[in-house]
């Protein structure tokens, strides 16, 4: 994705005529060089050092994530919105004015959908966004499982938690009711003996 990124930058400066529109598709799709300081719209252009450390943090969080991950399709995601970000950071640090300001090349024009200008990079960052956030949705993991298959298993580990406090429950129940049942036993017995205080009975004559 980065070489990618840097060949068509590379193209674009040796080949197209800094600020002047080149139709491709007419009004769809067009070639526009320009050198951009900052965000999207040339926003923040006298901050450009801020955008360089955002893309070098979001760079190091995205290798960070890339340690144990079994998801092949996370890898491919990860992967393009890796790549994108290196290449504009890449702008960032080697290109004119100099390190760590300089200008973002973009080339890329769609005057019908926006009136932004962009390039290869900003076109992998996006479809990597686009890509993580449906993969949070659907529920896959960077182990490669899905949300449904955590849960079944917290299902099944509840169900087995639930059953052994039945069991225990019950033998609990069955001990009160054995203790009760002998409570009631001493108690007749009690009742069956003759007093202690009872006159003896008479003798016949």
């Amino acid at each position: 994705m980065l070489a990618a990124d840097q060949f068509v930058k590379y193209l674009t400066i040796e080949n197209l005529p800094l600020q002047k529109p080149v139709p491709v598709l007419g009004e769809f799709l067009q070639l526009y060089y320009v050198r951009n300081p900052g965000a999207a719209f040339s926003l923040g252009s006298e901050v450009t050092w801020i955008f360089t450390i955002a893309l070098g943090v979001v760079a190091c969080v995205i290798i960070w994530k890339a340690f144990g991950l079994k998801s092949r399709l996370w890898a491919v995601v990860l992967g393009l919105l890796l790549g994108g970000v290196l290449g504009n950071l890449s702008d960032r640090l080697f290109r004119e004015p100099g390190f760590p300001v300089g200008h973002v090349v973009d080339m890329i024009s769609m005057p019908w959908m926006m009136p932004a200008i962009f390039n290869v990079a900003d076109i992998f960052i996006v479809t990597g966004m686009i890509s993580v956030a449906l993969l949070v949705v659907f529920g896959l993991r960077f182990d490669g499982t899905r949300e449904r298959d955590h849960a079944v298993v917290e299902t099944d580990e509840e169900a087995e938690a639930a059953a052994e406090a039945a069991v225990a429950a019950t033998e609990t129940d069955a001990d009160e009711v054995d203790a009760e049942d002998v409570s009631s036993a001493d108690a007749a017995h009690d009742d069956d003996a003759p007093s202690e205080d009872a006159a003896p009975a008479s003798e016949g004559r």
